[in-house]
C-alpha cells in the first residue's frame, strides 16, 4: 500500500470513502502523506476508517457530504486532490427503467460530482496552486454491456467531462483523469458474481481470469493525485484485467 510520501503536504477530499474502491484510494493517498477528508454520508463507517487510519500516525479526518443535496454554504476550500468515487447502480433492462431511476442515477453518480467539482475547482483555480480532480468512471466509460443502460450513460458522461475539463483547466495547472475500473469486487456487485456462470464467463474474457479487488485501483489513483501525474491529463485509463483489450480462447499451438 506504501507510497513513499508523494503526496506530502497536499490536503485531499475523497467522496464515497466509506467502503470499496473509495475507502482503498483514501487509505492508499493518507499512506502516501496527504491530509485525507474521508466523506460520504455515512459518518459512523468514516469515523471507524479514519480513526484506524490515526492510529498508523496517519492524517485523516471525516466529513459528512451528500453530493445530491449539497449544502449551499458549505466550505470546500484548501483541497490539492478531489476524488469523485461517489455512485450507484440498477441493473434493468432498458425499457423497463422509469424515469425515477434515470432520475436518481443522473443524480448521484453525475450531477452532484458535476456540482461538488464546480465548487472545489473554482477554489482550487482561486488559489494559483495547481491541483489534481480523479474521477472514478467505469468499464461504461469506454463500451456497452447489457442492462447498464442508465448507469452507462451517467458513465459515458463522467469520460466526456474528464477530457474536456482537462482541456478549460489545464491552464490552470490542474489534471483531471479517470479511472476505468474493470469487474471489482464490491458491495453493490457482490451477489452478482456468487453465481458460478458469470464466474467462468470472466475467467474465459480477460487476460488475467480472476476478479479485481478495490486495492487493485487505489496504487494508480495516488499516483495520478501525485507530481508524477503532472504531465498525464484527460485520459480514460481501464484497470480492468485486460478486459477492453485483449480476449482469449481455448487454442493452444502443439509442443
Amino acid at each position: 500500500m506504501q507510497n513513499g510520501h508523494i503526496l506530502e503536504e497536499k490536503t485531499a477530499l475523497v467522496v464515497g470513502a466509506s467502503r470499496g474502491i473509495g475507502l482503498a484510494i483514501a487509505r492508499q493517498i493518507a499512506h502516501a502523506g496527504a491530509q485525507t477528508t474521508l466523506a460520504s454520508r455515512d459518518v459512523p463507517a468514516l469515523e471507524r476508517e479514519a480513526e484506524a487510519l490515526r492510529a498508523e500516525g496517519l492524517r485523516a479526518i471525516t466529513r459528512q457530504v451528500d453530493v445530491n443535496r449539497l449544502d449551499a454554504d458549505a466550505d470546500f476550500s484548501g483541497f490539492d486532490i478531489l476524488v469523485n468515487v461517489t455512485g450507484t447502480n440498477i441493473r434493468k433492462r432498458f425499457e423497463d427503467y422509469s424515469r425515477e431511476d434515470f432520475e436518481s442515477l443522473m443524480d448521484t453518480n453525475l450531477n452532484g460530482l458535476v456540482e461538488l467539482t464546480q465548487r472545489v475547482g473554482r477554489e482550487m483555480i482561486n488559489r494559483r496552486t495547481g491541483g489534481k480532480v480523479l474521477f472514478i468512471g467505469s468499464l461504461m466509460s469506454l463500451l456497452g454491456l447489457p442492462y447498464l443502460t442508465a448507469y452507462a450513460m451517467t458513465k459515458s458522461a463522467i469520460a466526456g467531462l474528464t477530457r474536456s475539463l482537462a482541456a478549460e483547466w489545464g491552464r490552470y495547472n490542474i489534471q483531471v483523469n479517470c479511472i476505468a475500473p474493470g469487474f471489482i469486487l464490491t458491495d453493490l456487485n457482490r451477489e452478482m458474481w456468487q453465481d458460478d456462470g458469470m464466474k467462468q464467463w470472466l475467467a474465459g474474457s480477460q487476460a488475467n481470469p480472476r476478479m479485481g479487488t478495490p486495492e487493485d485501483i487505489s496504487p494508480l489513483a495516488a499516483f495520478l493525485c501525485g507530481p508524477g501525474a503532472d504531465y498525464i491529463t484527460g485520459q480514460v485509463i481501464a484497470v480492468d484485467g485486460g478486459f477492453t483489450t485483449t480476449s482469449v480462447w481455448p487454442f493452444a499451438p502443439k509442443p
